[in-house]
């Protein structure tokens, strides 16, 4: 009878392996992937939850990214670090922990005030690996003392071992789909530089493309004002008027004042606790924690800044940078353009002011016998009189001249 029965189980823990292995292998999209399992996992054992955390690399801290049952709605907002919880014991010990009753009883637990339905009896939990590597763990909750057969645990151990490598797959095809995402953004980025889009368009894109990368609550470009050595909020994407209502910042006496200064990207994990952050209790009242700001740079000068806040403490990974950096040179490419091209206007229009002027000032010489320094003070005269640029004095000079002469015949 025995025999049978393992027979049975054996049938039926193979079912339940090829089941998983052909449902994740068939998707691409890590949530899919995620939520197949989980519901495999929970449908097999019948606990009363399966949890699914992924490690966060850049972060070192396990994620809740699927969950069947009661947990859905907080799914990516439980982080615990490596070795916290019996969750976290798991990940750095790289073993599987099986708690038949009072789990929450047990020195390793960990409860969450915003999950009270978290008091379950019965606890099982194994890795997620790949290529020998602890990527996750998964746990399944029973809310009733539960005994875990062998069965039961070498299962779960040979899911965690086979899901890594499927786990794996999509966060690879994830990432590729990011890295085309991002290209694509710089693409409009460059683009929209190339073109003949006005500077507030290109800076109010560039915090846009700047905030979905690095999924900022807040991102701003402030620019140098080097008459009175300050910072201006050019462009935002806030949730917040408050914020976009900021006065200037003095360069030397503010943290974003140092990026100005020194030309290289700062970061910094908690802006509320740094002494040289003006607005700590904007921070506060935003939520924001996080910032990084990279110098706008063309020509060596720096013309501004990029700053990108979260609400969480979030370290950018050499690729966040990458792309960030690529950005950021596009902004100050535009920004420059605009200056040279507003530079180029202004002495255009200088030169045809002074082609007027010199015309106007002849036509005061020839007909009212002035000096050319009269004529010039006469022009300037009037303009101050009628509140009028001198070019407007000198068109109008001009025109006179022209109704006075005779028609030709």
């Amino acid at each position: 009878m025995g025999l049978v029965t393992n027979l049975i189980t054996n049938e039926r823990e193979l079912d339940t392996l090829y089941q998983i292995s052909n449902s994740i292998n068939s998707h691409l999209e890590l949530d899919e992937v995620l939520g197949e399992i989980v519901r495999l996992v929970h449908e097999v054992t019948q606990g009363d939850s399966c949890l699914l955390y992924l490690l966060d690399d850049a972060n070192r801290e396990l994620v809740l990214r699927a969950a069947k049952d009661p947990h859905p709605c907080e799914i990516g907002s439980i982080r615990l670090k490596i070795g916290e919880g019996i969750t976290g014991w798991v990940a750095q010990e790289q073993k599987v922990v099986a708690i038949a009753q009072n789990a929450y009883k047990d020195s390793r637990f960990k409860f969450f005030a915003n999950l009270p339905e978290d008091r379950f009896e019965a606890f099982l939990s194994a890795p997620v690996t790949a290529k020998n590597e602890v990527i996750g763990v998964i746990n399944v909750q029973h809310r009733e003392a539960h005994q875990h057969s062998e069965s039961e645990i070498k299962l779960l151990t040979i899911i965690g071992q086979q899901v890594g490598n499927a786990i794996e797959n999509a966060r690879l095809f994830a990432a590729a789909q990011k890295r085309s995402q991002q290209i694509e953004n710089i693409l409009r980025v460059s683009e929209t530089v190339s073109s003949n889009l006005y500077l507030d368009g290109i800076l109010k894109l560039v915090v846009e493309l700047a905030s979905e990368m690095t999924h900022s609550s807040v991102c701003s470009i402030m620019l140098v004002d080097e008459e009175k050595q300050e910072l201006v909020i050019k462009a935002a994407r806030a949730s917040s008027e408050e914020y976009l209502k900021k006065p200037p910042l003095k360069i030397d006496r503010s943290l974003i004042g140092r990026v100005v200064s020194g030309g290289k990207i700062i970061t910094i994990p908690d802006v509320a606790s740094e002494p040289d952050y003006q607005y700590p209790e904007l921070a506060k009242k935003e939520g924001l924690q996080s910032l990084v700001s990279l110098p706008l740079i063309a020509k060596d000068q720096v013309l501004g800044v990029l700053n990108c806040y979260t609400v969480s403490q979030h370290h950018l990974t050499q690729e966040e940078t990458h792309m960030l950096s690529i950005i950021a040179h596009q902004a100050a490419s535009a920004i420059e353009k605009t200056r040279l091209i507003t530079e180029a206007l202004a002495a255009k229009e200088a030169l045809e002011t002074r082609k007027l002027m010199e015309r106007a000032k002849g036509i005061l010489q020839a007909d009212a016998r002035f000096s050319e320094e009269q004529a010039y003070l006469r022009i300037q005269q009037q303009s101050r009189r009628l509140r009028k640029p001198m070019k407007e004095i000198a068109e109008a000079i001009i025109l006179a001249a022209e109704l006075r002469k005779p028609d030709n015949p």
